[in-house]
C-alpha cells in the first residue's frame, strides 16, 4: 500500500468548489489555440498558457503517454484532471458523460493524492453550454523546488492515461 500525501499538501476542496473549478479548467483547456494547446502539448512548453492569477491549472491529455517538464511559481494551489470529460448540453441530454474507470491513481513524488469526483454546472465554452465531470486532485501551493507528479489510470473501455510532469516551483 503506497503512503499517502500529508493532509496539508491536499486542497481539499467541496463538491461545489470542484465543480466550479472543472468548469474553469475546461474553459481554460477548450480556449487554447491547437498549436499552444496544453492538453495536445507532448513537452510542458504550453504549460504556462493562459493561466489564471489564482491558481495553476495542469493539463490532462487526450490519452496515451506523456512527458512533461514545466515550471511553476509558488504561492498557487494546483488543480488538475487525473480522467475527464465534457459534452454540449442539449433539451434532452443534461448529465454529464461519465467514464468508467478500472484505476485512477496519481502521485506527488511517489506518495498517492487522493482524487475526488467533481461535476460542474451547466458553463459556457466554445460558444456552448456544457457540463463536466471527472477524477480531479488539489494541491495546496507547494514549496520552491524539484516534484515529480505522476498520474496512472485506464477505463474499462481500453482508455488509458499515464502522465509524468517534472515541476519546478519556483519562488516569487
Amino acid at each position: 500500500m503506497s503512503e499517502t500525501v500529508p493532509s496539508g499538501s491536499v486542497w481539499k476542496l467541496s463538491p461545489k468548489e470542484g465543480g466550479a473549478l472543472a468548469a474553469r479548467w475546461w474553459q481554460w483547456a477548450l480556449s487554447a489555440p491547437d498549436d499552444e494547446s496544453p492538453v495536445r502539448d507532448k513537452t510542458g512548453e504550453f504549460a504556462d498558457w493562459d493561466q489564471p492569477d489564482d491558481l495553476w491549472f495542469l493539463a490532462g491529455t487526450y490519452g496515451g503517454r506523456v512527458v512533461r517538464r514545466c515550471a511553476i511559481p509558488a504561492g498557487q494551489p494546483l488543480f488538475f484532471p487525473v480522467f475527464n470529460t465534457q459534452r454540449p448540453v442539449t433539451w434532452f441530454k443534461t448529465d454529464p458523460m461519465i467514464m468508467e474507470v478500472d484505476e485512477a491513481r496519481a502521485f506527488l513524488n511517489g506518495l498517492e493524492l487522493p482524487l475526488e469526483v467533481f461535476t460542474s454546472k451547466p458553463f459556457r465554452a466554445l460558444g456552448r453550454r456544457r457540463v463536466a465531470w471527472g477524477l480531479w486532485a488539489g494541491l495546496a501551493p507547494l514549496a520552491p523546488g524539484q516534484y515529480v507528479l505522476e498520474i496512472k489510470a485506464r477505463t474499462t473501455g481500453g482508455f488509458w492515461v499515464d502522465t509524468t510532469y517534472h515541476l519546478t516551483v519556483e519562488a516569487a
